[in-house]
């Protein structure tokens, strides 16, 4: 080693990134504390009455003469499903365009919509049961108590969530700069909706379509007191007559949202080349939204797309 040089720094160090080692140990812990009551739970399905283990309450589980018995069970676990897929499109269809439009239109309500959105968790179950009683009332006398009107509800539930999933999206891609400049070009609101706002906010979406199937899937409280069959209600009355039953499909719809999850952390997006900062860069937002909207570009458009 020369005089004037110096011991070089870890890679760690200079990236500001924790050692690989202390990574490994928080990941190991983390899946432990995952894995363990899991684990427990699956090791509590293969108990059998007369001692040792068996699958004989799986097979029951899926046994034909044991429909009549887990009928409920099931009619909860396809409502649930059904609500999740309502809502979702609630939050697609509704809580989506308003959200861009508060954000990109009326800058000023932002602050307000925001902390209206965060009423669902400030305010607790039981208290949002009771103020939207009087309201169910009017639903059930109008349009019948079908089971998809407790969706309002849970669209009421995920509002915090979906909003901040997508707000966090809209701020991270420019989203003013390129419809702007897609407006520019003549789109059209819906075609900007939906060929630059949706394409940049996937996975804001995805986030915000994931964390309302899991709130829908695992909501007890508005579903129970609002009279209404769900997969959490179900297993509840399964459980007192049949715990290893509702044991089973509680594990199962654990396993199924953390492999959901795993697949969607594992996605990685494509990543983007770095563009000098130049007087073409300032038009790049442009060249961007002509390409989504499939504008014709002018031809300075068309060199600064070439060049970028």
């Amino acid at each position: 080693m020369s005089r004037g040089s110096r011991p070089k720094a870890p890679a760690a160090a200079v990236s500001g990134q924790p050692p690989a080692w202390l990574r490994r140990t928080i990941l190991i812990v983390i899946c432990g504390l995952f894995l363990v009551p899991l684990l427990a739970m699956f090791e509590f399905t293969l108990r059998q009455q007369g001692g040792g283990y068996g699958l004989e309450h799986w097979a029951a589980l899926v046994d034909p003469e044991n429909s009549r018995m887990y009928r409920n069970l099931v009619k909860g676990i396809g409502n649930s499903l059904l609500l999740a897929v309502i809502t979702i499109g609630i939050v697609w269809v509704l809580f989506l365009p308003t959200i861009v439009l508060v954000h990109l239109q009326f800058p000023r309500l932002a602050r307000a919509f925001e902390l209206l959105t965060v009423l669902p968790i400030a305010i607790p179950a039981i208290v949002l049961v009771v103020g939207l009683a009087p309201l169910y009332r009017i639903i059930v006398q109008t349009l019948g108590g079908h089971i998809w009107t407790l969706s309002l509800a849970y669209g009421i539930l995920v509002l915090p969530f979906a909003y901040r999933a997508i707000v966090a999206e809209l701020e991270g891609m420019g989203a003013k700069t390129l419809v702007e400049a897609a407006r520019s070009l003549g789109a059209s609101w819906f075609t900007v909706l939906l060929r630059v706002i949706v394409p940049g906010v996937r996975r804001g979406l995805t986030s915000a379509t994931l964390i309302t199937a899991a709130v829908v899937l695992g909501e007890f409280t508005v579903s129970s007191l609002l009279n209404r069959v769900t997969m959490q209600v179900a297993l509840v009355e399964v459980s007192k007559s049949d715990p290893y039953a509702a044991v089973i499909t509680s594990l199962l719809s654990l396993v199924i949202v953390f492999a959901l999850l795993f697949i969607f952390a594992s996605i990685r997006p494509r990543g983007q080349r770095k563009q000098p900062k130049s007087a073409a860069s300032a038009m790049a937002p442009t060249a961007t939204a002509a390409i989504a909207t499939g504008t014709p570009a002018s031809p300075t458009q068309k060199e600064v797309g070439a060049n970028g």
